[in-house]
């Protein structure tokens, strides 16, 4: 066992001006939603993204189910979601009445597969929902070249770990008809809890604002547009209080700061682990041409479930808290029981058992990345010899 502290899997930290403007805010005497830190944050990500509007979350769980009554879901619609991914991805479709339609994804981003794809879609089908994993874009020329022939069908881009990353320079979150992004404490940028949904075609924003105001025509009114608001659709209270959008844009002003931090973590471990992925057996995420890293997270893929296993269980012995990710949601209960029809993902099942995720967050220190390589190396060493 070390006697060393153990490198954690997440640290949050602050990196800018938080307190002083959870300081502010606080005695501005403007906690709720709607504030002036709610206003600038959105700005700041509606200038960043080239949105027609961003609207502040309470997550980016509460982003996706905003966007999931836009679409004003009918009996018998479906909405086809990755199966590798985070639950929210399909419980905020799935809560507004879809059927989920489970996709696979492919092996090099580990977004939604394109031939897949083309295979599931259907009259019922209202969107399609990708997933920009690790912060990597994924095949968005295979998925539009196959939503081309679907015209109705919305893209919506579960954008949780993609912020100020981008496909042929665009930023990740411009791509579908809505977006949504996370500042939960275990993203690049974090205020506890929080998220966003990015509305990218202004038909929506109206209405999307009468839903976020909880069914009124609120904003209007602040806008001196009606003399009074008053209850005009379903909706509910998705707004970020304004303490919590202060301490996230003052993580947001240190973006460039906090992403070449990030950017070098994942620098330090793809050239510590490049040397020995041949020889030990495994595979290190890739990037592929077009694309820009949003640096979320470092992984890599192991031959199978049980050397990876077992190369998690020595980590954690030496003090380091590597970990899995995702298990598919089509082999899930609930899964299973809001799935539409059922489909076949082996290339989820396949990555869900091979991947490890080390430890990544802004403040790393070298003698921590040194100490995560060494424990991976070793651990990899360790379970090839006893094989």
């Amino acid at each position: 066992m070390s006697e060393l502290p153990d490198v954690v899997f997440n640290l949050p930290s602050m990196e800018g001006r938080e307190l002083d403007y959870v300081q502010d805010a606080a005695r501005g005497g403007h906690l709720a939603s709607g504030g002036e830190f709610t206003r600038r944050a959105a700005e700041l990500l509606r200038d960043e993204t080239g949105a027609a509007e961003v609207l502040m979350t309470t997550s980016c769980t509460t982003a996706l189910e905003l966007s999931a009554m836009l679409l004003d879901l009918q009996d018998g619609d479906t909405v086809i979601v990755p199966s590798f991914t985070f639950t929210s991805t399909g419980l905020a479709f799935a809560r507004q009445g879809a059927g989920l339609v489970f996709c696979d994804i492919e092996p090099v981003t580990l977004g939604l597969d394109p031939a897949h794809l083309e295979t599931l879609l259907d009259e019922h089908v209202r969107a399609v929902v990708i997933v920009h994993y690790a912060g990597i874009a994924c095949d968005v020329d295979g998925i539009r070249a196959v939503l081309a022939k679907w015209p109705e069908v919305r893209l919506v881009e579960d954008n949780a770990h993609g912020l100020f990353g981008t496909w042929r320079d665009q930023p990740l979150g411009s791509l579908g008809r809505y977006a949504t992004l996370s500042f939960h404490e275990t993203k690049n940028f974090v205020c506890g809890e929080g998220g966003a949904l990015v509305l990218n075609d202004p038909d929506d924003v109206e209405r999307a604002r009468v839903l976020y105001d909880k069914g009124t025509n609120r904003h209007a009114f602040m806008l001196g547009q009606v003399d009074k608001y008053t209850w005009k659709d379903t909706g509910s209270s998705f707004g970020l209080s304004d303490v919590l959008a202060a301490y996230l844009l003052a993580q947001l002003e240190m973006r460039d700061v906090i992403q070449a931090k990030r950017r070098a973590v994942v620098e330090h471990y793809t050239s510590a682990l490049t040397p020995y992925a041949d020889e030990l057996g495994f595979e290190l995420m890739r990037v592929p041409p077009e694309r820009t890293s949003a640096h979320h997270m470092f992984y890599v893929l192991l031959p199978d479930r049980d050397r990876r296993n077992d190369v998690l269980e020595l980590m954690r012995k030496s003090g380091v808290q590597a970990t899995f990710h995702y298990q598919p949601l089509d082999a899930s209960d609930a899964g299973r029981t809001f799935a539409a029809r059922r489909t076949e993902c082996p290339v989820s099942r396949d990555i869900a058992d091979r991947l490890l995720r080390l430890p990544f967050w802004n403040n790393l220190t070298r003698s921590d990345l040194d100490r995560v390589t060494t424990s991976f190396v070793e651990a990899t060493t360790e379970t090839l010899e006893s094989r």
